[in-house]
């Protein structure tokens, strides 16, 4: 029996790095909201732990009657085995618990669901955290992508230690973008040129690089690029050494931050691609990610991530390409929306929905619209 912990706060958990890490209201009312959904894969006699069973059954109901409204596949389980994390002794009773399956791993989850009764042999050690925490850095993505720079793709990333590092780089680009090392979606980007490091912002700016250093012992930074779509491709790495392929994932951004997901089929997904870049170079993509990426992840993280994409113009016009891929813009070392979509694939390769999360009256729904 397996136990499926919802836990969107986790990239700022990982950004802290403590044990005793209080999540601000907003991923808190996330997790409240929707908390039912790793009964989106969870087997039948799974546990998915919540923070309000009667509300997590709700929502789940409310999701099943949509998907048979928008001709997809029934949920897999008719009533998921919700257990409440209001309960001191909630999870101590549980001894046929095999395995935990969380969001994404972190200290904070882990410390959270010792303290709920969830054994230390099935929570991963200090060691193994540590090695999550590092390899959830930016840097990570930024080892992989030279490995992925075929003939019809653009990207290069750089972490800086220093401001005049920065500085350097944008006597060579036109503009950047800087990242914190660890972030949530939206959250640790500055976009920056030659001009902003002298404009009135400037002292700001330089406030936010030097905590980011401080705090964090460096910058990412990325040369801009016009983007035209995000997308994502979605894979699962294997207790093996190897790296499975899921899916595609095509998601919308505001601001950077994530606003939804189209439901479609896979071939459904690649066709709308094709209009950008050939799926020939999608299929390479994903093959020289499954071949490169076991060795950066050196065995130290078993379960389901996503590498967030994205199709750009050229730069300069010149390029004989119309469009080109940056192959690898983040990884996500943790289950993403993108799997959620995955889950929810319709029936039909003409059958096109949208998965949107909204905020409505301070809470949050997930819901499948029509296109």
């Amino acid at each position: 029996m397996t136990l499926h912990v919802f836990n969107p706060e986790h990239d700022i958990a990982l950004a802290s790095g403590l044990s005793n890490f209080t999540a601000p209201h907003a991923a808190r009312q996330l997790r409240y909201d929707l908390g039912f959904l790793p009964a989106l894969w969870a087997a039948e006699d799974d546990l998915v732990l919540v923070d309000d069973v009667e509300h997590a059954l709700k929502c789940y109901q409310r999701l099943a009657r949509a998907v048979r409204r928008h001709h997809i596949p029934p949920l897999p389980v008719t009533t998921p085995r919700f257990v409440s994390a209001g309960k001191r002794d909630g999870l101590s009773g549980e001894t046929s618990l095999t395995a935990v399956d969380p969001w994404g791993w972190d200290t904070a989850l882990s410390a959270k669901l010792r303290r709920g009764g969830v054994g230390a042999c099935l929570l991963p050690t200090s060691e193994q955290l540590a090695a999550v925490r590092e390899l959830s850095h930016r840097h990570t993505a930024a080892r992989l992508l030279p490995l992925l720079r075929l003939p019809g793709t653009v990207g290069e990333a750089f972490e800086c230690h220093d401001i005049s590092a920065v500085e350097h780089l944008l006597t060579l680009y036109p503009r950047l973008v800087l990242k914190a090392p660890w972030s949530s979606s939206g959250r640790g980007l500055r976009f920056v040129d030659a001009s902003t490091m002298q404009s009135s912002h400037a002292v700001q700016l330089r406030g936010w690089l030097t905590n980011i250093l401080s705090t964090q012992g460096s910058v990412m930074a990325e040369p801009y690029y016009p983007k035209v779509c995000d997308f994502g491709m979605e894979f699962y790495s294997n207790a093996d050494d190897t790296v499975s392929y899921c899916g595609l994932s095509l998601f919308h951004t505001a601001n950077g931050a994530y606003t939804g997901n189209l439901l479609a089929t896979e071939q459904a997904k690649r066709q709308s691609l094709s209009r950008y870049v050939s799926t020939d170079l999608l299929d390479a993509v994903q093959a020289e990610i499954c071949r490169y990426l076991p060795g950066i992840l050196a065995g130290s993280y078993c379960g389901p991530l996503g590498i967030d994409m994205m199709i750009v113009s050229p730069l300069p016009p010149s390029s004989p390409y119309s469009f080109l891929l940056h192959p690898c813009v983040e990884i996500n070392l943790r289950r993403t929306m993108g799997h959620v979509a995955l889950a929810l694939v319709p029936t039909d390769d003409d059958i096109r929905r949208v998965m949107r999360i909204h905020f409505i009256q301070n809470n949050y729904y997930l819901k499948i619209e029509q296109l």
